[in-house]
């Protein structure tokens, strides 16, 4: 067992020192590293696998307050909106709390969000309850599994996170399952309440999310301060006792009065240097919090707005661009296939095997297999981080047209595997910014994701409202996708464009 102090200490230090200490640790890629991917797991499925159900609950939601496609849409928008956008201010949380803490009270949170939605009396209630709370809840619970995994991976990082987000696919399947069924036999009320107890596991993942020490550390002066202050005291009331005792046999052994004046003063001074060993450990830990929460601020805002700030970085900067127009193409089939299946009178063989449940599975065989062909040596990660991108913007295009269910299975199936690129996001962008930046760096991606979750389908159920159609929000999204994944190849046409010049310019001089 390690102390809070040492737990808490170390999470925060990612100095080139850090890197150093981390690299001979038996939990790197081993050990304890596993149990940070199954933690990470159980995280996908009760967070992002629930929001990837909630189609059923806008459902529901749309009988029972009879408000428009679009408005009823927001509710899951700003949950899975909010879930990601807080992911700077999460960073700094982590930075100042750790992950470990971070996530327990984001289950806390997550779990009173689904409690309190179960008594709305509106869609704006909902608006709060689960758009806000439910989503503050997520984030905090969401970014420490993702920050925790790429911490204990150097080797296997994207075999690692491809296994961890796989919980996105298993959740989504199951929820939907889960909820549907509560639904039906409950009512949606009692469903968001039973799902906010579920949701509690997330504490007990949190739990898991064990720091990694810094090995065996004997000399830490840290260490020796907390150990030697108790003993110091307690040897300091023992000899007070012994120096009272000394002096009572000098004094003679029939002295009464001057044994009861020896332990009339043993007591005060007892308790006197109690309560000054009392004070000055609550003065050492009020001093020691609050140099922690200014070293995590510091670092937080040097990640953003000091010399160190991340948007100098021209790559990251495209990534971040990339992310702004990517997510909503992946999460409007999620919210709307419902719609769409009753729309095209499919509502008999999508009960039989639901379109998102094919998207789920094939997600799941998705990100393992594109995790362990980007751990290839000979492979890069940046060119199947590419292609599966391109994969599913041309499913998204290709969606309005199949109007069969055979034909929706299929692009459901390209969907799903195509989007398992997101195991690859961590370690893309670890690669841009290094270990040191990580939280920081993917909690800036992830909020760009989730304003592009947050518009995306409240704007798809607008279009709809005006034309009574999903296509035109289908190819508007895709066109944007296409936007985003323009803007990560400027950087490499640039370098290419660049070598090829020096390469001319080399010859016309030779």
């Amino acid at each position: 067992m390690y102390t809070s102090h040492e737990d808490i200490g170390y999470d925060f230090e990612d100095g080139p020192k850090d890197k150093k200490t981390l690299k001979p640790h038996p939990n790197i890629d081993g050990g304890w590293a596993w149990m940070m991917v199954l933690s990470s797991f159980f995280v996908h499925i009760l967070i992002m696998g629930s929001q990837m159900a909630l189609g059923v609950l806008n459902v529901e939601w749309l009988e029972e307050f009879h408000q428009s496609r679009g408005l009823t849409a927001w509710v899951s928008s700003l949950s899975m909106g909010i879930t990601l956008i807080v992911g700077p201010f999460i960073g700094l949380f982590i930075n100042t709390c750790g992950c470990r803490q971070t996530a327990i009270i984001g289950g806390l949170v997550n779990s009173l969000g689904w409690v309190l939605s179960a008594y709305a009396a509106n869609v704006h209630y909902l608006f709060i309850t689960f758009g806000v709370a439910a989503g503050l809840g997520s984030g905090m619970a969401y970014l420490p599994a993702v920050v925790m995994v790429g911490r204990y991976f150097q080797k296997r990082r994207a075999l690692a996170q491809g296994l961890s987000t796989t919980g996105t696919g298993f959740g989504t399947f199951l929820m939907t399952v889960l909820l549907k069924y509560l639904c039906a036999e409950y009512g949606w009320r009692n469903a968001m309440l039973i799902q906010g107890a579920v949701s509690l596991n997330l504490c007990v993942c949190g739990a898991l999310m064990r720091p990694l020490p810094p090995g065996k550390t004997p000399n830490d002066p840290g260490e020796k301060d907390l150990r030697v202050l108790p003993a110091h005291s307690t040897e300091s009331v023992k000899s007070n006792g012994q120096h009272g005792r000394t002096e009572e046999k000098d004094g003679g052994p029939g002295n009464e009065e001057t044994l009861c004046d020896l332990q009339a003063q043993e007591c005060p001074d007892q308790a006197g240097h109690m309560k000054n060993m009392c004070a000055l450990r609550i003065l050492k830990t009020v001093s020691w919090l609050t140099m922690r929460v200014r070293k995590g601020f510091e670092e937080w805002y040097s990640g953003y707005f000091g010399t160190a700030s991340l948007f100098t970085n021209r790559m990251f900067v495209a990534f971040i661009f990339w992310a702004l127009f990517a997510y909503s193409s992946f999460v409007i089939p999620f919210i709307h296939l419902p719609e769409i299946v009753n729309l095209y009178n499919l509502s008999e063989q999508n009960d039989v095997f639901p379109l998102t449940s094919i998207i789920a599975i094939v997600h799941i065989f998705g990100k393992v297999i594109l995790g362990v062909i980007a751990d290839l040596p000979c492979i890069s990660v940046w060119n199947v981080f590419l292609l599966a991108n391109f994969t599913l913007v041309l499913s998204i295009f290709i969606l309005p047209l199949m109007h069969t269910y055979a034909g929706l299975a299929v692009i459901c199936a390209l969907i799903g595997f195509s989007s398992g690129y997101f195991s690859l996001m961590p370690v893309v962008t670890e690669d841009l910014v290094g270990i040191e930046h990580l939280a920081n760096a993917y909690g800036i991606i992830i909020c760009a994701n989730g304003i592009s979750a947050l518009l995306g389908p409240p704007f798809a159920g607008w279009i709809y409202d005006i034309t009574q159609k999903y296509d035109f929000s289908f190819y508007i999204c895709g066109l944007l996708y296409m936007i985003g994944i323009l803007f990560l190849l400027i950087q490499p046409c640039i370098r290419i464009i660049e070598q090829s010049r020096r390469k001319y310019m080399d010859g016309a001089h030779v």
